[in-house]
Formats: structure tokens, sequence, C-alpha cells
């Protein structure tokens, strides 16, 4: 495997409900904070990715990342993965997909 190269695991939108519901997930979200205060999914905890630092993140949960699309929350798990943490997964969809099925927004 390359080691450029990131696990990526795609999770959608049933995925993140899911675990969200059971509490198994962290939901990251890596937008910017002027788009998290506009409105973000309920239980996701914001860490911009501008200021991003993988170190930060609470330890004991599945993490999965999030951001408007899953262009940013990839490079999160970049980023993540580049400091040695072993989280794979993001919402692939993003916000986008989360509000245009018409679920519930903080």
């Amino acid at each position: 495997m390359n080691a450029s190269m990131p696990r990526v695991v795609d999770l959608d939108r049933e995925d993140i409900k899911e675990g969200l519901q059971d509490g198994s997930i962290l939901l990251v979200d890596v937008r910017e904070p002027h788009e998290f205060a506009a409105g973000h999914i309920p239980g996701a905890v914001s860490h911009p990715l501008s200021s991003f630092d993988p170190s930060s993140l609470p330890e004991g949960r599945r993490i999965v990342f999030s951001c408007a699309a899953g262009v940013r929350s990839v490079r999160a798990l970049e980023f993540a993965q580049a400091a040695g943490l072993g989280i794979h997964e993001h919402y692939k969809g993003g916000f986008k997909d989360w509000v245009s099925a018409g679920e519930p927004v903080e």
C-alpha cells in the first residue's frame, strides 16, 4: 500500500445516524467556525481544518470526520494518519447530504 495514500472508509448518512444514536462515534466537523455556527449535525464537535491539531482529538471513541461535502474530511484523515492516529472514517456526503435529506440541524 502506498504510504502517501490514506486509508479512507466512506460512511453514509445511515452509518452516521446509527453511530450518533448509539453513541459509538464522535462526529468531528472540520468546517470553519462560521460554517459550524450556521448549522451542524446534532452531536458533532467543531475542529476546523484551518487550525486542525490531531493531538487535540479526544480518545476512547470512534472518530468520524465530517465537512460540507467530503473533501476536507479526507484531508483531516490524512493529517490524523500522518500524526499516527488510527482514524479512517469520514462522512462521504457531509453536511450537504445531511441537509438535503431533511435531517435535523443544530
